[in-house]
């Protein structure tokens, strides 16, 4: 494929359908889209975002921003909030862009609480959104990037940042020691790697209890840390205090905070 130029905006909207979606657990579902130009789209990153539009209520299709600038986030605060797409990020699980192009989502749900919950557990051949999503391989939406001089990899996740724990796992190199510890049901994840840990956490043990009671390796970490923000912020705290890690080698992203929706976020971020 020919490298996008300089003048190319690293992100564009592709238009998807389902082509086919499946339960992995009670509160997991995969889906898998198509669509004429996801060739396109390229990733170099393993927790790589992108933000999935979905149909407003009575919609077939879900109405987007215009992007031929690349300025996007502004045409799409300037759409009707009734009838805009409704806008959720989320982390690539696969993509495949030959033979066939596919692009693979596991999306947490929740029942009916929320859109994105609502449309996933409905999801049907044919269904169609909107995807934002990285034209050039190396973009700024991804965050796990652990430097060559890296010993050992610590990861820690609760269910929204599963499918990129996932993703990390399938592709880091076998003889590099992992270190991880997630909330949530355990369900299958990278067999063969003969030096990962994983350490499954019930409900009534935070990662922050069990890091501190857990024995880590000598060497040159990479940490890794994603979910719910203040969760994911005290595991920092931990990390760089407590056990003197660089905060250098430490990357947190918040995928959610409690008791707040996205809408309410975005909303926060337009009014400020």
């Amino acid at each position: 494929m020919t490298p996008a130029s300089r003048s190319t905006p690293p992100f564009d909207l592709f238009d998807l359908h389902v082509l086919r979606a499946s339960r992995l657990t009670p509160s997991m579902i995969r889906v898998v889209f198509g669509g004429a130009d996801l060739s396109r789209m390229e990733s170099a990153g393993r927790d790589q975002r992108i933000k999935l539009f979905l149909p407003a209520p009575g919609q077939q299709a879900p109405q987007v921003p215009d992007n031929s600038d690349g300025n996007w986030y502004p045409a799409w605060q300037a759409l009707n909030p009734a009838t805009r797409g409704i806008m959720r990020t989320y982390t690539i699980r696969d993509l495949r862009t030959a033979p066939t192009a596919e692009l693979t989502v596991d999306f947490a749900v929740h029942g009916d609480s929320g859109p994105a919950s609502r449309w996933a557990l409905r999801a049907r051949p044919g269904d169609r959104v909107s995807v934002l999503g990285p034209v050039v391989e190396e973009n700024a939406a991804y965050d796990f990037r652990p430097p060559p001089d890296t010993d050992w990899v610590l990861l820690t996740a609760d269910g929204s940042a599963l499918p990129a724990v996932a993703a990390i796992l399938e592709h880091l190199p076998h003889s590099l020691p992992v270190h991880a510890w997630i909330e949530g049901a355990p369900q299958p994840l990278t067999p063969n790697r003969p030096h990962t840990t994983i350490t499954w956490l019930p409900p009534t043990t935070s990662p922050v209890e069990a890091l501190r009671e857990s024995t880590l390796p000598e060497g040159l970490p990479y940490a890794w840390v994603a979910g719910e923000s203040s969760t994911v912020k005290a595991i920092r705290r931990h990390l760089v205090t407590a056990r003197s890690m660089d905060r250098n080698r430490v990357k947190f992203s918040g995928y959610w905070r409690k008791g707040t929706s996205e809408d309410t976020l975005m909303t926060n971020a337009e009014a400020a």
